[in-house]
């Protein structure tokens, strides 16, 4: 068993899966939290002065949006897929539809397609109203060979 599976298979059994993400200096420099809701798990991006882009408006930046988004969509193919090691990104495309505003932002993401050797993964971000996403996002995973 990899340590990604130990420590996945630790957050199953806890429910608490923030200690996988403390594995990316990225998702700690973010802030980033995994709340899990039964067999749903969303992601959480709190509110922080430092991932601020535009301080005026004042609205999260860009970058902080979308890296944000690649680490649930990332994670969340460690937490429901079995594979030895996080998958490498290969494609993420990102539209943004509304200003990110200064507060906690939500993702959730949808395995849209699994094969052999590639995952795709649609993510959904949103702040008050899951029905209004501030921005959507397509992943495009390549997936760890399994041990045999």
């Amino acid at each position: 068993m990899s340590n990604l599976q130990s420590l996945v298979q630790k957050a199953h059994q806890s429910g608490d899966y923030n200690q996988l993400l403390q594995t990316i200096p990225y998702a700690q420099t973010l802030g980033v939290r995994c709340e899990r809701f039964g067999n749903e798990v969303v992601f959480v991006l709190p509110k922080r002065d430092q991932n601020l882009g535009n301080p005026i408006l004042p609205a999260i930046h860009g970058g902080v949006i979308g890296g944000f988004m690649e680490i649930a969509a990332a994670f969340h193919l460690a937490i429901f897929l079995e594979i030895d090691d996080l998958p490498r990104i290969v494609d993420f495309s990102l539209d943004y539809l509304r200003a990110g505003f200064h507060q906690e932002t939500y993702a959730e993401c949808r395995l849209t397609r699994q094969g052999n050797r590639v995952a795709n993964v649609s993510v959904s971000a949103w702040q008050k109203k899951k029905q209004e996403p501030i921005a959507l996002a397509r992943a495009h995973f390549l997936l760890p060979i399994k041990d045999q």
